[in-house]
């Protein structure tokens, strides 16, 4: 597999090159969210990101809060969508290009903590063979620091050939 040029500035960036892998993590999320602004509203920061894998951590802090003090859902569909985009900037190669099409998302639990997004493929695709274009689905977990599932995203994107 082709390795794209998110995942190669990922692994030049939190491989420690700087010195810190946490500065690393740091300087690449902001890099994401100068790209994808919007992003930036849940101040997240990717923590591991391979192909068909990536995690991204968001603060609870008060530009997310509900009316009850808990993370806003649609904030945390943001956490989903970055986390998901991060994915698919990773995995699909060059050759082709991805833009969402679908999102199906069930609130599961209140979030009183700070959250994590974990997207994963369990198996990557074979990209040789999306000709006309084909739907993926990406789930995404975001779950509190205690480890509940608070909300579950099943993102489809759509990917063809440049």
């Amino acid at each position: 597999m082709t390795t794209t040029p998110a995942y190669r500035a990922w692994r030049r960036l939190s491989g420690g090159v700087l010195g810190s892998t946490r500065l690393g993590s740091t300087l690449f999320s902001v890099g994401m969210c100068l790209r994808v602004p919007y992003f930036a509203t849940v101040l997240p920061r990717v923590t591991r990101l391979e192909p068909g894998l990536c995690e991204v951590r968001a603060p609870k802090w008060w530009g997310v809060h509900n009316h009850l003090g808990t993370f806003h859902a649609i904030a945390a569909c943001n956490l989903a969508e970055a986390a998901m985009g991060m994915l698919a900037e990773a995995t699909v190669p060059t050759s082709h290009r991805w833009i969402p099409k679908a999102m199906n998302t069930r609130y599961l639990a209140k979030a009183t903590t700070g959250l994590s997004a974990v997207a994963h493929l369990a198996e990557l695709p074979d990209f040789g063979a999306v000709t006309s274009g084909t739907d993926l689905t990406i789930p995404v977990s975001v779950r509190d620091r205690h480890g509940t599932e608070v909300v579950h995203a099943d993102i489809t994107v759509w990917v063809t050939r440049r």
